[in-house]
């Protein structure tokens, strides 16, 4: 049964891997990290991002400008920038070496301690890229909560409150260490693979048609 399941273990790795590393970079992107209404005007929603802060009217559509400094920005967008990039380029990364790995690939099927060892550094790139994703959201989101509960800030003054991009952003980093986890579960498998046995048993049937042909009397 192993030997059955191990393959789908693997492709489930890699999909929920995958689904992790495209929501992780519509994290990056997304302008909808912070949100703040506006109680004097509500036609108006103001989202802040990683680059750029927009402001979203029911009549006039969304208008966004970027930032102008990276050095201007507050230290949590800052460092979020630079984490969401390694997420992505991690991420990235532990999709090439664990797609090499994968055993219904067929290319390198008698080497299967190195599709292994892939599997096992795609695996752990994908457990770096997931917490990397969620480090930079869990950040924003609690300096958010500490800013909206700040006694110090009148209370006529609006607060920012979560925006959609980190629920995303929360949703990329548990898929990517899901993926991860799976990929890494199907490497303590010690069955053998179809294909191994396969080559195992060819290459002795060789042998015995060899020893055949010596031993067999010579007329």
């Amino acid at each position: 049964m192993a030997l059955v399941y191990q393959p789908v273990m693997q492709l489930s790795g890699i999909l929920f891997s995958l689904l992790g590393w495209v929501l992780s970079c519509l994290t990056t992107y997304l302008p909808q990290w912070k949100n703040l209404n506006l109680e004097l005007n509500e036609l108006e929603i103001w989202t802040m991002g990683l680059w750029q802060a927009c402001v979203v009217q029911e009549e006039g559509g969304m208008q966004c400008k970027d930032f102008d400094s990276f050095l201007a920005l507050p230290p949590e967008l800052r460092i979020s920038r630079i984490l969401m990039f390694f997420s992505n380029g991690s991420g990235l990364l532990g999709l090439l070496l664990s797609g090499f790995g994968l055993d219904c690939l067929k290319i390198g099927e008698r080497q299967q301690e190195q599709k292994k060892r892939l599997l096992l550094f795609g695996g752990m790139l994908f457990w770096i890229s997931g917490i990397t994703a969620i480090v930079p959201v869990s950040w924003v989101a609690h300096s958010t909560v500490q800013e909206f509960w700040d006694e110090n800030i009148p209370d006529i003054v609006p607060r920012w409150d979560f925006g959609e991009a980190l629920f995303v952003g929360w949703l990329a980093g548990f898929c990517l260490i899901l993926g991860g986890s799976l990929l890494n579960c199907t490497i303590c498998s010690t069955e053998v693979h179809p294909s191994a046995v396969r080559y195992a048993v060819a290459e002795q049937q060789d042998q015995c048609q060899c020893l055949e042909t010596e031993t067999s009397p010579k007329v």
